[in-house]
């Protein structure tokens, strides 16, 4: 019983935060809560449950009323997460440097940038799934070798901000100029980080850490700046207020 509970709870929490990164809601919309468990399949148990989670995250706010609705993020906002993103990597990349990173979760980082290596063979078409996926894979190793649960839970909770992961913008980096390079330029930055670790350089680990995270400000400033045309398939730029 307790295992469909909690099947009930993923099952709401995951649709009810594509549906809200979609823009699937009006930014000031009281969230129909009848409408929405039934469009997800689930009960209003495991949805208020979701919607919990997902005031806690930021994605939603309450309603003095009763409720709750979709919360709006400025420019500056995203600006903030990503940034903020980036300073709590930067610490466990560090961490990880002067702590001495686990053998076995550094040899798994070094097979994951192979693995990026091959999806970005210049001699081939790009393996764009493959890329996304095994860099999700590396960020998520480079905060498990801080050997910090704290830095890891604080990782994944400024991640789950809308545009702040370090994937946030890779379904449409198509859409940036250089696109190839961008990512190349990318993967460059994965080998200096670990690097770095390796050699137990704490603050070139932190500082390139932290500058790797900036590439997600430079796509989502070209995208609110110079296409904005463009910027609708991006989840969660929906949650973006106008100027």
């Amino acid at each position: 019983m307790a295992s469909e509970r909690l099947s009930q709870l993923d099952k709401a929490l995951l649709g009810l935060r594509s549906l809200i990164l979609s823009g699937h809601f009006d930014l000031n919309q009281r969230l129909p809560e009848v409408a929405v468990a039934k469009h997800l399949g689930t009960s209003r148990t495991p949805l208020r449950q979701a919607m919990d989670r997902l005031v806690a995250e930021g994605l939603l706010e309450r309603i003095e009323t009763g409720g709750c609705r979709v919360a709006t993020f400025s420019k500056e906002d995203i600006a903030d997460a990503i940034e903020f993103r980036g300073v709590v990597e930067g610490t466990a990349a560090r961490m990880a440097a002067q702590r001495g990173g686990n053998p076995g979760l550094m040899a798994e980082a070094r097979a994951t940038l192979d693995r990026i290596d091959q999806a970005l063979d210049p001699s081939q078409e790009i393996d764009f799934d493959r890329y996304v996926h095994e860099n999700a894979k590396f960020h998520a190793l480079l905060t498990r070798l801080a050997g910090s649960p704290l830095i890891e839970r604080e990782v994944a909770r400024m991640s789950r901000l809308p545009l702040a992961s370090p994937s946030a913008f890779l379904s449409d980096q198509a859409m940036i100029p250089n696109f190839q390079d961008s990512l190349r330029f990318a993967q460059r930055q994965h080998r200096a980080i670990l690097e770095a670790i390796a050699e137990r350089d704490g603050a070139r680990a932190e500082a390139m850490t932290r500058e790797h995270a900036r590439l997600a400000l430079t796509n989502f400033n070209y995208i609110t700046t110079h296409q904005p045309k463009l910027a609708n398939p991006v989840p969660g730029l929906a949650l973006v207020a106008s100027e």
